[in-house]
C-alpha cells in the first residue's frame, strides 16, 4: 500500500467495481478517459476486468484510490503500459467526480509516479491528456510533468476536433 496524506493507493477489491461503475459512467469523467465513443460500461464489463488484475503485475499495475480518513474509494490510477527496453511506463488516472478539486488525483499521481521510479526503476513517465481536461493538465503539472507534444485534433468529442496532450516527466526530474 502506498499512502500519502491525503489519499492511499491500494490493490482493487470486488467490493470496489459499483463504485467504479458509478464514477466510470459519469458523462464528465467518461469523457475525459476513453478516445472511442464514451459508451456506458456495464457491470459484466468491470467484473471481466476485476478478473484479469494480476498481481504479479508484469508491467500492468492498477491501484484503487481510496480516503485515508474514510477508507472510501474514490477513483483508480495505474501502470498502463512499459516499454522495458526504453524504460517508459505509460500511467492513467481517474477520480470520481464527487472528489474533483481536492487535491486527491495530484496526491495520487505524485504516489503513482514515485512507485514507478523507485519500484520499477524506469527512467520516464509519460501520460495521454486531452486538451479540453485544464484540470487534469494543471494536477499533472503540479507532480512535475511537461508537455513533450501535442497530437493536433486527435480526438472527437462533444462535435469538435481537440488536441491530445502528451506529458512526460523523467526520473531526474522528479529526484530534484
Amino acid at each position: 500500500m502506498l499512502e500519502g496524506k491525503l489519499v492511499k493507493l491500494r490493490a482493487y477489491s470486488k467490493n470496489d467495481l459499483e463504485k467504479v461503475l458509478e464514477y466510470i459512467n459519469d458523462e464528465e469523467v467518461r469523457k475525459n478517459l476513453m478516445p472511442g465513443i464514451p459508451y456506458p460500461f456495464r457491470m459484466e464489463d468491470e467484473e471481466k476486468w476485476y478478473e484479469k488484475l494480476n498481481p504479479f503485475g508484469g508491467g500492468k499495475y492498477d491501484f484503487a484510490i481510496e480516503l485515508k480518513k474514510t477508507g472510501e474509494y474514490i477513483g483508480g490510477c495505474g501502470v498502463n503500459e512499459i516499454d522495458w527496453k526504453n524504460s517508459v511506463a505509460t500511467v492513467g488516472i481517474f477520480i470520481g467526480k464527487p472528489f474533483f478539486n481536492k487535491g486527491y488525483g495530484t496526491e495520487a499521481m505524485k504516489l503513482l509516479v514515485d512507485f514507478v521510479f523507485k519500484e520499477m526503476n524506469i527512467n520516464k513517465v509519460k501520460l495521454h491528456v486531452f486538451s479540453f481536461n485544464q484540470r487534469a493538465i494543471k494536477s499533472y503539472e503540479k507532480v512535475g510533468f511537461k508537455v513533450e507534444g501535442i497530437l493536433r485534433e486527435q480526438i472527437f468529442r462533444e462535435g469538435k476536433y481537440h488536441d491530445e496532450v502528451i506529458m512526460g516527466i523523467l526520473r531526474k526530474e522528479w529526484n530534484k
